[in-house]
């Protein structure tokens, strides 16, 4: 008896899992956040085509800060500022928007550590091994921020890291960089710094949807036309320069229509 018992618990419990799948999955299949993808589904013969179903990047809306206090802006558009200064090649971080990227990443999905296995054991990990930490994302920035001005006004004589020379700024960032700077708050500064870096470079390089890369400087400055509905005459012709005007994924100055 007892084995029979617990046999239709298990089927019970297997069925439940399988209804809570099938029932999550007709709720999210009509979300679009960039995460998830188009509803599956089994194609023969021509590809059909229906709007709405793929799964569309949300895009940043609003202006200004929505994470970021007023203290940690100043501290990221001072960091972002050394990290990829104005100069006569191309526009500048910050001149990209780059900030206000980081400011809607770290307040959304990526933020929340969506993609991130976040819970302990948390020795110290090899490189190899990615990201190791029990902050998510929104955490790490947060916790540094914090951590880094507490540094810079403990030793090196200003108040915050903005207040710092430029060339005060990028010793102190290398600093980050290599691990020689040791923050408070379990705050790994080479973890925090190889972030920083990383989402710096996608909120200059990637499609202005996402709230930087502003007017698509960074893409022009590179020649990359950008969203274009394909490439394909173009694959075998190394070297050439695409003669496309930038576009985006909401298209370019000028195009009219939802």
């Amino acid at each position: 008896m007892a084995r029979k018992v617990n046999l239709d618990r298990r089927k019970f419990l297997i069925g439940s899992v399988a209804a809570g799948v099938a029932g999550a999955g007709a709720t999210v299949a009509a979300i679009h956040d960039g995460e998830l993808g188009a509803p599956p589904q089994t194609i023969r013969g021509s590809v059909p085509w229906k709007e709405g179903t793929a799964d569309a990047p949300p895009g940043a809306s609003g202006s200004g800060y929505v994470f970021f206090t007023t203290s940690e802006a100043t501290f990221i558009e001072a960091a972002v500022g050394r990290l990829i200064p104005n100069d006569d090649v191309g526009p500048g971080g910050v001149e990209a928007n780059v900030p206000f990227f980081l400011d809607r990443q770290l307040a959304g999905p990526f933020g929340r550590g969506d993609h991130y296995y976040l819970g302990g054991p948390w020795p110290k990990g090899t490189p190899e091994q990615g990201y190791q930490s029990r902050f998510s994302p929104a955490q790490l920035y947060r916790a540094a921020i914090a951590a880094i001005d507490s540094y810079v006004g403990a030793n090196l004589g200003a108040a915050t890291l903005s207040a710092l020379a430029a060339a005060d700024q990028d010793k102190l960032l290398k600093g980050l960089e290599n691990g020689d700077v040791k923050l408070d708050g379990g705050v790994d500064s080479k973890s925090f710094f190889a972030m920083l870096l990383q989402n710096t470079k996608e909120g200059y390089f990637s499609d202005p949807i996402y709230g930087g890369n502003k007017d698509m400087g960074a893409w022009k400055m590179i020649g990359f036309p950008g969203a274009h509905y394909d490439y394909k005459e173009w694959v075998s012709r190394h070297g050439e320069r695409v003669p496309y005007p930038t576009v985006g994924f909401k298209g370019r100055p000028g195009w009219t229509g939802s």
